[in-house]
């Protein structure tokens, strides 16, 4: 017979009390992100943000430093990012529809949001948590202009012309290409995905006659 396992209350309360130790002792998001905008470090850890990321820290803000400012902290609202402004020019943006703010933190500028995002001019169906809350680089779409976003409607996608080779033929077709010229190819190999050929009677005749003229005529 198996023996039962002994169930150690002490250990296993032991356990449990270490394990919400450790959680309590973890630093909150507000301590773990937080800012020195003198010396752009973060005192939590010692580090300096990239160089790249100065200009933005000085000039643009962070989702929560717009979120605790405004009513029921802005859900419903829509938020856009300068990087999305300056990458494309189809709206790319979150629609808030949940906060939870950290009330521990100064000026509750922190927390979590979740929305619908809108990439691109194609909405998604659900909703999801809002990542890279803590960059920089957040604005706030004015109510002028969100019917604006919302009525884009993307160009269709360009059907798929070209597809790529199987790996094992594309590195075949690649040697035999070395081999032949002497040096590698510039331009990647490609298999039309679509080709445009009237199968009738004369085309199959014409395959017959340029087999013929490789073969040669039997005698």
């Amino acid at each position: 017979m198996v023996k039962k396992k002994q169930l150690r209350l002490i250990a296993e309360m032991a356990r449990k009390i270490r394990a919400y130790r450790e959680l309590k002792s973890r630093p909150r998001e507000s301590q773990k992100y937080a800012l020195d905008y003198e010396t752009l470090k973060r005192p939590h850890t010692g580090k300096m943000l990239p160089v790249l990321a100065w200009q933005d820290v000085r000039r643009e803000t962070r989702l929560f430093s717009l979120l605790a400012g405004m009513r029921m902290f802005g859900v419903g609202r829509m938020f856009t990012r300068k990087s999305w402004l300056e990458e494309h020019p189809e709206p790319s943006y979150w629609q808030i529809t949940k906060v939870k703010v950290d009330y521990t933190a100064e000026n509750m500028d922190h927390g979590k949001a979740w929305g619908i995002l809108s990439h691109k001019g194609k909405q998604e169906s659900e909703a999801k948590e809002v990542d890279k809350a803590i960059y920089h680089d957040w604005r706030l779409i004015p109510k002028h202009m969100e019917q604006q976003f919302k009525e884009f409607e993307p160009l269709p996608e360009p059907p798929v012309r070209y597809v790529p080779y199987p790996p094992l033929l594309r590195a075949m077709m690649l040697a035999q290409f070395k081999k032949a010229h002497g040096s590698a190819a510039t331009e990647e190999p490609a298999l039309p995905s679509r080709r445009d050929v009237l199968l009738n009677k004369d085309y199959f005749r014409e395959q017959e006659k340029a087999a013929q003229r490789k073969e040669g005529t039997p005698v």
